[in-house]
């Protein structure tokens, strides 16, 4: 049997839902693959970069700050599961002017992801919001915070359904960061310095992906099921309502990346970084062109 280390660099069902879905189901296993599940959330890229990845976004931007020429093998989804969640009376992300907004760091994948949304918007996130950066995490603290009053908005991850914690609490969803900012994001990658792309183990990660994938689009109780494990918190209905609306309509069926989206988001986050774009999509996304 193959072995190989896949490292998650984030927490919730953007991160891990495939590849749980892919252990819990047995395809690992049914690919003759042993794959060790590894935290690197706190790792730097010396050590991330000797195996595995999930987290593309931040391949993306290594690749583009620290020219570590990582490869993206399989794409979960084009749309990052992360959400603006603010208090009672802001309506729009216009309305975060002036605003304490806590959010991940400028040069981490979902902190860059914000900073092109929010530009979008036509905020300046160093100028026109006052921002709390926090690492990644469940985001309690945050729901601590916007319940005392001492943040107005929080960027949120998929450790919750941000919809239901909203009506639980009279709270709003300003926007879904998949609306306004798309990349080919989530999946498998490896730097082929240290992994070779065709390196049977991998090769065998990425088909038990796939398979996963369909479980996604095909059995929707199951992928429910599972999405519980992530969303303990919340009721069945709550979880099947947030499958339907954010999951089973953006990500993929067969792990492939659309390389126009591609593209696109490389020019973005290299105009956010202040760096040149020094890959094309064609480059770093290494699947078939296809619709997303």
């Amino acid at each position: 049997m193959y072995t190989v280390d896949l490292a998650y660099v984030g927490r919730g069902l953007h991160e891990e839902l495939v590849a749980h879905i892919a252990d819990q189901q047995g395809y690992y296993a049914g690919e003759g693959v042993h794959v060790a599940l590894r935290d690197g959330c706190s790792w730097d890229e010396e050590r991330l970069r000797r195996g595995a990845t999930i987290g593309l976004g931040r391949a993306l931007l290594s690749r583009l700050t620290d020219g570590i020429p990582w490869v993206a093998l399989q794409v979960n989804t084009h749309r990052p599961l992360f959400w603006f969640l603010a208090r009672p009376g802001l309506a729009s992300l216009a309305d975060l002017a002036g605003r304490r907004l806590a959010v991940h760091a400028p040069r981490t994948a979902p902190g860059c992801f914000t900073r092109i949304v929010l530009r979008r918007a036509g905020l300046d996130p160093d100028r026109d919001v006052h921002t709390l950066v926090r690492p990644p995490g469940d985001y309690g603290m945050d729901l601590r915070r916007l319940h005392d009053g001492s943040i107005d908005a929080a960027l949120v991850g998929s450790t919750m359904a941000p919809e239901a914690i909203a009506a639980e609490h009279g709270w709003q969803v300003l926007a879904w960061v998949g609306d306004h900012f798309r990349i080919p994001t989530v999946g498998v990658a490896v730097d082929p310095t240290c992994t070779d792309p065709d390196d049977p183990a991998v090769q065998a990660v990425v088909r038990a992906h796939r398979r996963a994938l369909q479980v996604i689009h095909d059995e929707p109780d199951t992928t429910v099921r599972h999405m519980q494990t992530f969303l303990g918190r919340h009721t069945a209905d709550e979880v099947r309502a947030h499958y339907e609306t954010f999951v089973a309509p953006y990500f993929t069926t067969g792990g492939q990346a659309d390389l126009a989206v591609g593209a696109g988001a490389i020019t973005a986050v290299a105009t956010e970084l202040g760096v040149p774009a020094t890959v094309t999509a064609a480059e770093f996304y290494r699947t078939a062109a296809t619709a997303p």
